[in-house]
């Protein structure tokens, strides 16, 4: 049985009774909203043959398949090259040199400030870069100065001990930072780091507005077809899974990494030679 904390005492059964009967009525209400929006489907007819038969054709399941892999070309793209980013900011944030610090600095409070459909469209109207390369640089420069900011709290997380220990061992700055800061600092900014490459994969739908063929200007291309009167809500309701889909198995990575980095090391037995006698030193017996 739970023992009671200073923070939470073991519920009594009036509590007991209290907490299943908000249950209860929670899920009453949620049912309740459920049965509403699928009344209002039917109601407004989308659920007709009509409108969920383009997903019938090889052509359109051809067309969602390969927006999704363009999706996920610019997610991958984006979130290596966000990664990188991050760890450069970073590194200039933490650096001794007034100079090289005040200019990451700057460059991260301005790309963190920026919304990024606006360096998108920047990128892609006035420089003229072609879609792909337009949406993978505004995502990363944008998710890059977030994850700047990540990197150097992480550091700045660990005990202000552990450098120091490794400073009087004799390491150099990046020798303190490669072995013994940067490790340690990987469980804080995972679940972060995770986080925010979840942001990166649900902005890549922002291609569509600069006509980058994604996963979402595939489901635009159905949902305005006038032969098939316009699936609208069903486009929403295949893709819409599809990226929750796809966030959920990010996080539930990002919950198998940290819950992996929790466990105690595991030690094998060494096999150590037997005893041997040495060499006596001067004078002894």
């Amino acid at each position: 049985m739970t023992e009671s904390t200073a923070l939470y005492d073991i519920p009594g059964p009036h509590a007991r009774r209290r907490h299943l009967l908000y249950g209860l009525a929670s899920t009453a209400v949620i049912l309740a909203l459920a049965g509403w929006f699928l009344h209002l489907l039917f109601d407004t007819e989308q659920f007709t043959s009509t409108k969920w038969s383009p997903f019938l054709y090889e052509g359109i399941q051809e067309l969602l398949l390969e927006g999704l892999g363009n999706t996920l070309k610019a997610f991958a793209y984006a979130s290596v090259l966000s990664l990188a980013l991050g760890a450069v900011l970073a590194a200039g944030r933490l650096s001794e040199h007034r100079v090289l610090r005040w200019t990451s600095t700057l460059l991260v409070e301005f790309f963190r400030a920026m919304p990024v459909l606006v360096m998108i469209f920047f990128i892609f109207v006035a420089l003229k870069v072609q879609p792909l390369p337009a949406l993978v640089a505004g995502l990363t420069l944008y998710n890059g100065s977030v994850l700047a900011e990540v990197f150097r709290t992480g550091i700045h997380a660990v005990a202000r001990g552990q450098g120091e220990a490794a400073y009087a061992l004799g390491m150099r700055k990046t020798q303190v930072m490669t072995y013994v800061l940067v490790p340690q600092a990987v469980r804080a900014m995972l679940p972060a780091i995770i986080s925010q490459l979840v942001v990166a994969l649900k902005d890549t739908s922002l291609g569509f507005l600069i006509t980058y063929e994604e996963f979402l200007h595939a489901g635009k291309l159905i949902a305005s077809n006038l032969d098939y009167d316009l699936p609208f809500i069903p486009v929403v309701l295949v893709i819409s899974p599809i990226y929750i889909g796809m966030c959920m198995l990010l996080s539930w990575f990002a919950t198998w990494v940290a819950r992996r980095e929790r466990r105690d090391p595991k030690t094998k037995a060494v096999d150590v030679a037997p005893a041997e006698p040495g060499t006596l030193l001067p004078g002894a017996q």
